[in-house]
């Protein structure tokens, strides 16, 4: 995509989180900075397709994000003659090269897990504010309704604004203490990113750079390795969920030779590290998961009755209604559909459920007759990747679970 219009969806994909980070970081107000960027984009997709696209399009966004920003405060100051904003505007007017913009990105992820922000909003938040997703999509990945997310979402940048977080890395402890948070976003993003065909693997390599650092920032917490080696071993098989033709494939009918070796042995590396920490939790058990998957490489088999007694550990520890539907599906494979279904059947009272897909999916493979095909119907409705739906409504074109 070449058009000015492309150039600032890429632009946007690739390098929103950090500059809202870098503006978000100088200015203290992360709904200001948001405003700002928008602004931005809005400029460039007016001002581009008649000037022709700048030779450093991330440059020319900062810069005119920092005029709205600077143009702002100076309001302000004139209404308040406020010096605390004063001093925010002459830190806004500093000059900066844009290829040399410091990544600020984890400092605001840690910001975002401030005490003054209730906990289930801060993943949310962290999602929107530095990797740029939007309120349904995140919803989505929590379960939990557009209206409902968009006012959590609301709530917590009053607070963050409120509380004057610093954007800046926090002591150890502090970051010790905020780092659930931080992983939690960041395994979303990599879900989000993974499953969206559009975006490219543009996020969801954007989630395994953030969990690259953060599992450098605290070395001593086994989950910030257990995530790195988790997103590893997905990003390791991502690339074999589709054939030539882009088609989708199941991992049970991926061949083995098409995933990453090398990431795989990275990820093996850091689930050992994490292990040795002793400190086991659930980004380490579904890391753990998904290593007896990659072990197939090897032995040609997969590991049923082991993946079942990680999740029961999982579903012990975290009461997910996911990871009771993942937990049903490996019980199918080893004591058969029917002690599958019925888990799956007690995992849907849970309401969160119903507008899952993965749900319905493995309805839809568990169940027989009606059931199964309006659960298969269910399910390609529900899909936000085209391939997945094409292979759910093809019965031709699925193989194994």
């Amino acid at each position: 995509m070449t058009s000015a219009a492309g150039v600032a969806e890429r632009a946007a994909r690739e390098g929103y989180g950090r500059l809202l980070a870098f503006l978000a970081a100088r200015g203290r107000d992360i709904a200001q900075a948001e405003d700002a960027l928008a602004d931005a984009f809005a400029a460039a997709l007016t001002t581009w397709p008649r000037d022709g696209v700048p030779d450093r399009p991330e440059a020319w966004l900062l810069t005119a994000a920092r005029r709205r920003l600077l143009d702002g405060h100076r309001r302000r100051a004139t209404a308040t003659a406020a010096e605390p904003t004063l001093r925010h505007t002459a830190l806004l007017t500093e000059e900066a090269e844009a290829d040399a913009i410091p990544d600020h990105r984890l400092s605001l992820l840690l910001a975002c897990a401030a005490p003054a922000v209730e906990r289930a909003a801060q993943a949310p938040l962290m999602l929107q504010v530095v990797l740029g997703l939007d309120a349904a999509r995140i919803a989505s990945a929590f379960l939990l309704s557009p209206a409902a997310m968009g006012q959590r979402l609301v709530r917590a940048k009053r607070r963050i604004a409120a509380s004057g977080a610093r954007f800046a890395l926090p002591g150890r402890e502090e970051v010790v203490a905020r780092l659930p948070a931080v992983l939690d976003a960041i395994y979303a993003a990599y879900a989000a990113g993974a499953q969206d065909p559009a975006d490219g693997g543009t996020l969801a390599g954007e989630a395994l750079w953030l969990a690259r650092i953060a599992a450098a920032l605290a070395p001593e917490e086994a989950e910030a390795a257990g995530l790195l080696a988790l997103l590893l071993h997905l990003e390791a098989r991502r690339p074999a969920s589709r054939d030539g033709a882009g088609r989708y494939v199941a991992l049970s009918d991926q061949d083995p030779a098409g995933w990453d070796g090398a990431m795989q042995a990275e990820a093996e590396a850091a689930l050992r590290r994490a292990f040795t920490l002793g400190t086991p939790g659930r980004f380490q058990w579904e890391a753990a998961v998904q290593s007896v998957h990659a072990a197939r490489r090897f032995t040609g088999r997969t590991d049923w009755p082991a993946i079942l007694l990680l999740y029961d550990a999982l579903l012990d520890a975290t009461g997910s209604p996911v990871v009771a539907v993942n937990r049903a599906v490996a019980l199918a494979k080893v004591q058969g559909a029917a002690a599958g279904l019925a888990a799956l059947r007690d995992a849907a009272a849970d309401g969160r459920l119903a507008g899952y897909q993965p749900f319905w999916a493995a309805l839809a493979a568990l169940a027989q007759g009606e059931e199964a095909e309006a659960a298969r119907l269910r399910a390609a409705g529900l899909a936000t990747d085209p391939a997945v739906r094409a292979f759910l409504l093809c019965p031709s074109s699925r193989g194994g679970a």
